[in-house]
């Protein structure tokens, strides 16, 4: 039987919640990641360094016993250098969202003006702290990331030590720009290397593939699939595994967040070995992102087989249901083991 062993894979942009969905959505990665980049975006955001250490406490708590490092992040507001030489240590990234563009971004930044921004991003770049984006303005929807290419290279430009991360890349335009300045990275997700906007709405609408940065054309995912597979040494995988509970999605006001924590590695296993890639699965999960954000590798091991997996129809824990995707349907690749498990 075909396996695949991966050191240390790690989820550079994971959703985890807080309170009961927490709990239950915590294990799902931690059982089978090495660790994640943990977005700041609650209710309120996490936006001090008490903030960030409860969350991590709380994080800690829901894991149990797993081998998994929550790699903690802070909302994007203006901070002192001060604040941030006290907090460096505590934290992995700081992420920075448009106001209102996304789940939880209310409290976002309204103009991203690199003159009003410049004390913050001054002050990350001489100490080494990344800023992950979600790049997207409020324009048409299909044109948004496009619209915010403007955006990165005035950032890449204006800050040439801030390493910058543009995050859940959806778009042609968003791989061109990784060779174009060598302070932007990019996360790539599962699910937008693998579905098109027509495989959300273009026939029943499908709520559990709708997502933002909203899947675009086939040509922007052929472009994902490309530097994907070749593992770009600027590219790594970020879930941007976003749990909403059941009935938030099947609603007439469906949330945007797709849920694919449990089978990540399977179905990128499933992907990679399709195109004949699989010796790069390594990099795109685990090598790319410890060069990126100067991470040592664990000692945590996954052993995947190809052998069919039937995906649950949901996951639930007392009063939470989380439907993921490819729900009831089989999978080609299942974990034999983790550490000895």
């Amino acid at each position: 039987m075909q396996t695949i062993t991966l050191n240390s894979p790690f989820d550079m942009h994971l959703h985890l919640r807080d309170n009961e969905m927490l709990e239950l959505v915590a294990p799902l990665s931690s059982s089978t990641f090495a660790g994640a980049i943990i977005m700041p975006n609650l209710v309120p955001p996490v936006d001090t360094k008490e903030a960030v250490l409860e969350y991590k406490d709380r994080i800690l708590r829901a894991i149990g016993n797993d081998q998994f490092s929550p790699f903690m992040t802070l909302f994007f507001k203006p901070y002192s250098k001060e604040f941030l030489e006290s907090v460096k240590d505590s934290i992995s990234a700081i992420k920075l969202y448009p106001a209102g563009i996304t789940t939880n971004s209310e409290g976002g930044v309204e103009s991203i003006d690199t003159v009003a921004l410049a004390p913050t991003l001054n002050a990350m770049s001489e100490l080494n702290i990344p800023l992950c984006i979600h790049g997207e303005t409020n324009g048409f929807v299909m044109d948004r990331e496009k619209e915010f290419m403007s955006v990165y290279e005035s950032l890449a430009i204006a800050f040439p030590k801030l390493k910058i991360i543009m995050e859940h890349i959806t778009t042609k335009d968003a791989v061109r720009m990784l060779d174009k300045y060598d302070n932007l990275y990019a996360t790539i997700t599962l699910h937008h290397l693998l579905i098109t906007l027509d495989d959300v709405a273009g026939g029943m609408l499908k709520p559990h593939l709708f997502c933002k940065p909203i899947a675009k054309r086939y040509e922007d995912r052929e472009a994902l699939q490309k530097v994907a597979l070749e593992a770009h040494p600027k590219v790594m995988f970020g879930s941007d595994s976003a749990p909403h509970p059941k009935h938030a999605k099947e609603n007439c006001g469906c949330a945007a967040g797709v849920f694919t924590s449990p089978i990540a590695l399977q179905v990128l296993a499933e992907f990679f070995d399709k195109n004949n890639k699989i010796e790069n699965l390594q990099k795109f999960i685990s090598n790319n992102a410890c060069k990126i954000y100067n991470m040592k590798p664990s000692s945590k091991i996954i052993v995947l087989e190809k052998k069919e997996f039937k995906v649950p129809s949901y996951y639930e824990k007392g009063d939470e249901k989380v439907v993921p995707i490819y729900a009831n349907e089989t999978i080609q690749w299942n974990i034999r083991n983790y550490n000895g498990k």
